[in-house]
């Protein structure tokens, strides 16, 4: 039904986990306040516990060119995530600089938010809808958050750009988020967790089933 991105692993046995739960993209978080954040020499050890069938994702917030240029130097990277506030200008300055695919998250609360990321549709290879947090959320990360937005508003979009669907999802809704958008491909991280930053095998072994429908 769709391909699966699992965010956030932070140690080698959960690296492992993952690959033999059979993920498609595993993202690697570089945004310090995050539970599940990684440093570049981390990440370094872990991406390189790999399989040629999965892309590594490295997710990051308004990272300025260091951080990515370590990371890029440090790590085995796939795909570039941005999480921020980076505008189309800036995305299309990554995506050359550093030569990898990007991805653009769009954080949706109402259809306006769906419009604006149109303008990343020439400039990004992917694209990401995760849920916005509430003004008044107290210690909100960019993403990660455990909350879902009106999954509604996606359905019967097209979009130039493959994309995925992000946020609040976990093994019990993940079917229903794909039948109601039609995503090719969901992204999970604190559903499929014991703990913050530490993934649970058995969660993410049946998130990924659901989601491939086996």
């Amino acid at each position: 039904m769709a391909q699966v991105k699992i965010c956030g692993i932070t140690t080698p046995e959960n690296m492992q986990d993952t690959l033999s739960a059979g993920a498609d993209y595993i993202g690697l978080n570089f945004y310090a306040p995050s539970p599940r954040s990684v440093t570049p020499d981390q990440a370094g050890i872990l991406s390189r516990i790999t399989s040629p069938d999965v892309k590594n994702v490295a997710l990051v917030v308004d990272a300025g060119d260091d951080l990515l240029g370590e990371i890029v130097s440090k790590a085995e990277i796939d795909l570039i995530q941005l999480h921020g506030s980076e505008d189309p200008r800036r995305v299309a300055e990554i995506r050359e600089r550093f030569q990898r695919p990007v991805m653009k998250v769009g954080k949706v609360a109402e259809a306006a938010d769906l419009e604006a990321m149109r303008s990343f549709e020439d400039v990004a290879d992917y694209l990401l809808f995760d849920a916005k947090a509430p003004k008044g959320m107290k210690n909100a990360l960019p993403g990660g958050n455990a909350l879902s937005f009106d999954w509604t508003l996606l359905a019967g979009t097209q979009w130039k750009k493959p994309w995925m669907l992000a946020g609040g999802l976990h093994p019990d809704n993940v079917v229903e988020a794909i039948r109601l958008t039609g995503c090719p491909c969901v992204d999970v991280a604190s559903g499929v967790e014991s703990k913050p930053g530490l993934k649970d095998p058995e969660k993410m072994k049946t998130f990924i089933q659901a989601a491939k429908g086996l």
